[in-house]
Order: C-alpha cells, then sequence, then structure tokens
C-alpha cells in the first residue's frame, strides 16, 4: 500500500558546510612542538602560551616570523 499523507522533502537550495579558516595546531610539551616543527621543516618560529602565566598547564602555538 502506498501511503497518501505524507510530508514532501524541501530541497535545500544553498551550500552547507564549514565556513571559516583551520584552527591553528596547538601542543601541550615544548618538546613535542620542537618535534612537530622540525618534521615541518619550520626554521624561524617561536613559541607562544596561549593560557595565563598563573596557569599550572600549558598550551603551545607555533608561531612562524
Amino acid at each position: 500500500m502506498a501511503k497518501e499523507h505524507y510530508k514532501p522533502l524541501k530541497k535545500c537550495s544553498f551550500v552547507t558546510g564549514r565556513k571559516r579558516s583551520p584552527r591553528p595546531r596547538t601542543f601541550k610539551t615544548e618538546e613535542s612542538a620542537k618535534k612537530w616543527a622540525d618534521t615541518q621543516g619550520l626554521k624561524n618560529y617561536q613559541l607562544q602560551n596561549l593560557r595565563t602565566p598563573e596557569s599550572s598547564t600549558k598550551k603551545l602555538r607555533i608561531v612562524s616570523n
């Protein structure tokens, strides 16, 4: 038996997806950040801590010079 009452599907006329740039890679330790930078071939870089100086944990980001 065919259904007599059904709700028709709406067609999307717009494209959905991710509309932001990728976030920077972050690390918990300096050793892991330096190892990743060496494998990527980065020579001139600095490590920037994204957390406050009072924090007991670190969240490091690599910034190119």
